[in-house]
């Protein structure tokens, strides 16, 4: 198997790393100034985190693997081990295109503090303020063991929709309302983001907003509200206010037909815990009629980092300010009510998970997709792969040597 491996560290010197025949190892040493603590990372943890990345992928548990490390604006750990199509045994690249599936919420949360810096809305604003179906929507209530709704006691706002608190379910659990949702089957429709939200807006709530945590739909009708505050469809706001600010010029809602040999395969597992390709490729090569703000992203490893410095930095990059430093920090703090909880220690920013004791902001994508931005450490980690229904482990078992090696 062909391997790709650049390991930069910065502020220590390697000798030699014996990872496996199959690896080749380049190191760099970039020198701190006299005033700067040196990055440490073990290279004995380093090395035995690549190894176990790797044979995830030697397993055919995974077909490839890119996983890249910034640490104080440095790119101080970069690997792309395995490939993108197995079958033809066509290595993981730069420019390799995967589908980022619910990494697009963070870019939805984007659009909408874009909004808010525009004064253009507030978090606290009701959803009815700019879609009026959704001042009649009812909250299911089971009366006596029977079926029933009531109003809703504090209307939805776009808070709740930016944290999973709106009472909006994907239909995955066994409810009242996740049944309706799973008969309705919104997401796979031929219609617009405009029509399915109004749908949305006439099945019950599964809870009283603001009261409990469901992951859900609700960033997909934060999507539609750009769209209306906005004027533009949610593709060209995305492009606009975003992509073309960032130089993010692979990432799009399809991958266009002069960027299908960088797209990657995508696989599940079988019956045995090895890849093989799902029934559903989830390919787009036009424009979708469906722009869903909360899934429905194609990216590359490179592109999604510029996003994450662009959040590391308080909202800038290369001299581009997307965000103010409040709209960032608004995203990347804490915004449950007092009732709302998930697990111990975390939090919900604005489409994604926090860390209480270090501020952390973190989501992943339903193809075993992850990110990490940790402003305490000046650290941006990125895992990706595409395997559906997969976990991500891998990521998450590479990140914790990055986490240990820094706090050691």
């Amino acid at each position: 198997m062909k391997n790709q491996l650049n390991i930069l560290l910065v502020g220590i010197s390697f000798f030699a790393l014996a990872i496996s025949c199959k690896t080749n190892v380049n190191t760099s040493v970039i020198t701190t100034t006299e005033n700067e603590a040196p990055i440490v990372i073990s290279p004995d943890s380093l090395n035995a985190a690549t190894i176990k990345l790797h044979n995830h992928v030697d397993e055919r548990e995974l077909p490839g693997t890119h996983m890249r490390v910034i640490k104080d604006g440095e790119v101080i750990y970069d690997d792309k081990y395995g490939n993108i199509d197995v079958a033809n045994s066509i290595p993981t690249q730069e420019n390799s295109l995967y589908r980022i599936f619910s990494m697009t919420k963070p870019i939805t949360a984007v659009a909408i503090m874009s909004l808010y810096d525009q004064g253009k809305l507030t978090l606290d604003d009701k959803v009815s303020k700019y879609i009026p179906e959704f001042a009649q929507t009812l909250v299911y209530k089971e009366v006596d063991g029977k079926h029933s709704t009531e109003p809703q006691k504090n209307e939805m706002t776009i808070r709740h929709l930016l944290t999973h608190t709106s009472g909006i379910p994907y239909g995955w659990e066994e409810s009242y309302t996740d049944s309706i949702y799973a008969t309705k089957q919104f997401m796979y429709k031929d219609w617009t983001i405009e029509e399915m939200t109004k749908d949305l807006a006439t099945v019950p709530l599964k809870f009283q907003p603001g009261t409990k945590y469901n992951y859900g739909l609700g960033i997909d009708v934060a999507g539609y509200i750009v769209e209306v505050v906005s004027g533009k469809k949610l593709d060209d706001y995305f492009k606009s206010m975003i992509f073309d600010p960032l130089k993010m010029d692979d990432t799009a809602f399809y991958v266009p037909n002069n960027k299908k040999g960088q797209m990657v395969v995508l696989y599940t597992h079988d019956e045995n815990g090895k890849i093989k390709i799902p029934d559903n490729a989830f390919e787009v090569t036009a424009p979708p009629k469906l722009l869903l703000g909360g899934a429905g992203l194609f990216s590359t490893l490179g592109d999604y980092e510029k996003f994450c410095r662009m959040l590391l930095n308080k909202g800038e990059l290369n001299g581009k300010r997307v965000l103010s430093e409040k709209a960032v920090q608004l995203i990347m703090s804490d915004q449950f009510g007092p009732e709302v909880e998930t697990e111990p220690g975390m939090g919900h920013g604005l489409s994604g998970t926090v860390d209480l004791a270090t501020g952390e902001y973190s989501w992943g994508g339903a193809a075993a997709t992850k990110f990490w931005i940790n402003p305490s450490n000046n650290l941006i980690v990125i895992g990706y792969t595409q395997l559906m229904g997969g976990h991500t482990e891998y990521a998450t078992e590479f990140k914790a040597t990055i986490d240990n090696s820094l706090s050691n």
